[in-house]
């Protein structure tokens, strides 16, 4: 049994984890300030006796005895992360440097959630964890994308200098239950706007791609990351190296939903990436992992799960 931290874990993919975490035998301490996270998400662990959820914000420090974490904290979506740039940034970049700080103390191992935005508008196709990345670094993205990367530049810093054991993972695009209905992100946009026969907005020309992968995957992915011998950081990529338009996502959304929707066009917004797709090699080699549910299985459950929230 191993104390463990998941700081961002009332969010979407951090009440996933907690709920893994748990069915392990693990004791589990839930770090969230309820910005996008939602205790409803993890309403099913409360007065779990291995279970406790505090409310905090990682900007600030915290003090516990711990021997793992996952530092999940930071909004991720355009509109979450766009809504207070400057505390994003500084969720990215302080609430990195608090909970290495805790890893420190603890002698714990902490691994980092990054993102597949670390590579911007990427210049070679698909994305390789050695590739640097082409960010626009003032740009209305900038908050998280830039955020993110000084956060994985902190991990490394932390381990060359003090000898944390840190995993970055680099996250592509995920969906699943717990996602918020109004979060802006294509998936769950798309199955919203079908299941109310709303018009399925598209922006730009719709070509650009994307690679989905369901939750499920991603958390197998980061508990077999935590579980690498010492001394490994990665970057690891973890997402489905299956790409898709969004035309195409589009398309197979109403076709699953058997919505009227009709799609309409908008314009690109800034710095939007036209490609997405993650080289998993490294992931494969290393974790012996890779997604195994299909984007029409992932999203009819996605589907079932918005249909139950917007009928309350």
């Amino acid at each position: 049994m191993k104390r463990i931290l998941v700081s961002g874990g009332a969010g979407f993919i951090g009440s996933h984890l907690c709920t893994r975490l748990i069915k392990e035998g693990n004791i589990v301490i839930c770090l969230d300030n309820f910005f996008t996270g939602n205790k409803e998400n993890v309403k099913h662990l409360i007065g779990h006796p291995c279970f406790e959820l505090v409310e905090h914000d990682v900007i600030n420090p915290f003090w516990t005895d711990i021997d793992e974490i996952y530092n999940l904290a930071c909004p991720a979506s355009p509109i979450h992360y766009q809504h207070d740039a400057i505390k994003t940034a500084k969720t990215a970049a302080f609430g990195t440097f608090n909970m290495l700080g805790l890893a420190k103390r603890n002698k714990a191992k902490l691994l980092q959630a990054s993102t597949s935005e670390v590579y911007g508008d990427p210049l070679s196709h698909p994305q390789k964890e050695q590739d640097w990345g082409n960010v626009n670094p003032i740009g209305y993205r900038s908050c998280y994308d830039e955020g993110k990367r000084c956060a994985e530049t902190l991990c490394m810093d932390y381990y060359r200098q003090h000898g944390v054991q840190v995993k970055i993972i680099r996250i592509f695009n995920t969906y699943g239950p717990n996602m918020l209905p109004d979060d802006g992100r294509v998936i769950s946009n798309f199955v919203v706007q079908a299941l109310q026969n709303k018009e399925i907005t598209i922006y730009g020309d719709g070509k650009q791609t994307r690679s989905f992968q369901y939750i499920d995957d991603l958390i197998e992915g980061m508990v077999r990351m935590m579980a690498t011998e010492d001394g490994f950081t990665g970057p690891v990529n973890m997402g489905n190296p299956c790409e898709f338009s969004i035309v195409e996502l589009a398309h197979k959304v109403l076709e699953l939903t058997g919505s009227d929707s009709k799609i309409v066009f908008q314009p690109l917004p800034f710095d939007d990436p036209r490609q997405r797709r993650p080289d998993i090699t490294l992931a494969r080699e290393k974790l012996g992992w890779e997604p195994n549910i299909h984007l029409e299985d992932g999203l009819m459950r996605v589907i079932d799960y918005f249909k139950n929230v917007l009928s309350k």
